[in-house]
């Protein structure tokens, strides 16, 4: 007996089929995450970045229903997530905070990343509040005091900051250009090393955001200036070095990035999610902890800010005469 040929019925299984196919990308696109995503922090454990960024990554791990784990990659002035970023998948597991640091960097050294081609900007989310310290028990009371010093000891100011190249470093050099001192810098990976170089006397002072916050209102250090554009809330009796007349103003904004390449749609997921976890009260309370301002931007806005300070920072680190050879 012969079996009924069933064309219309063929050809409707074939176009369900077919419409199963195209779809699983979205369909894949509802699972995600169905793995952890990891959340990479280019500083050392226990500094400020630290702290704000494993506030963002559990509530994003809440907004997003998934596992958020941070790994941390100190070192190299902050650009080591940057640089894992462009030899990752652009599936949206693999995420890094992103400084200011990666734009201006590869201006003065030779890197394994392109800002321009190897990222995609995800969300601009927080900036840092900068300032220089010195111990407590420091004969220096004042950025007058720190700049006559430098005049009459040329190199014998040692200051600390987050690594060559980094905003704490280089506002710093802007400053002593301006000021027309020498000052002595030594790198740190980060906040936490920087700060127990300074407590244990290995260093006069230290340039960094606001890691240096808690040993300041426990009066084991004093704060000389922050660099931001105007004063804080938290210490509005320190002046700014904008206000002092040395023209050097950082509040240095900072977000996330992914690998290039990545499906738009993700991209606005995650950037919508990012932007959650700013109105999250737990995130909240530790940005204003570590005096850190939102600057939310989306994905188109983070991308233009990141064209356009790629080439402010490259003019920047020449005025310096800080710019690779060749």
């Amino acid at each position: 007996m012969s079996i009924p040929h069933h064309p219309r019925r063929n050809f409707i299984k074939g176009a369900v089929a077919l419409g199963a196919t195209i779809a699983l990308p979205a369909i894949a696109q509802d699972k995600y995450p169905s793995r952890p995503i990891r959340l990479l922090v280019p500083w050392p454990a226990g500094g400020s970045t630290d702290v704000v960024m494993r506030a963002i990554g559990d509530s994003l791990a809440r907004q997003i229903g998934g596992t958020v784990i941070i790994e941390n990659k100190p070192g190299a002035g902050g650009i080591l997530g940057a640089g894992e970023l462009a030899r990752a998948q652009p599936d949206g597991y693999t995420l890094s905070q992103l400084p200011l640091g990666i734009f201006r960097l590869p201006h003065m050294q030779k890197v394994s990343f392109d800002p321009m081609k190897d990222l995609t900007y995800i969300a601009c989310m927080t900036g840092y509040t900068f300032g220089m310290v010195v111990r407590s028990d420091s004969p220096i009371k004042s950025v007058k005091e720190l700049v006559d010093y430098a005049k009459a000891n040329p190199d014998g100011f040692t200051y600390g900051s987050t690594g060559t190249g980094t905003t704490p470093h280089l506002v710093v050099e802007q400053f002593a250009k301006r000021a027309g001192i020498k000052l002595l810098h030594v790198p740190f990976k980060g906040n936490a090393d920087g700060m127990q170089a300074l407590l244990g006397g290995h260093v006069m002072g230290h340039s960094d955001a606001t890691g240096w916050a808690s040993a300041v209102e426990a009066g084991r250090a004093r704060l000389l200036a922050t660099y931001g554009s105007k004063r804080t809330k938290r210490w509005p009796n320190v002046p700014t070095l904008l206000e002092l007349g040395y023209q050097t103003v950082s509040d240095s904004p900072f977000g996330i990035g992914g690998p290039k390449g990545m499906d738009p749609a993700l991209v606005k997921r995650l950037q919508d999610a990012f932007k959650k976890t700013l109105e999250d009260p737990t995130v909240v309370a530790v940005l204003e902890k570590f005096d850190q301002p939102i600057i939310y931007k989306d994905s188109a806005a983070y991308t233009k800010f990141a064209q356009e300070t790629f080439k402010e920072e490259k003019e920047t680190v020449e005025s310096l005469g800080l710019a690779k050879a060749g």
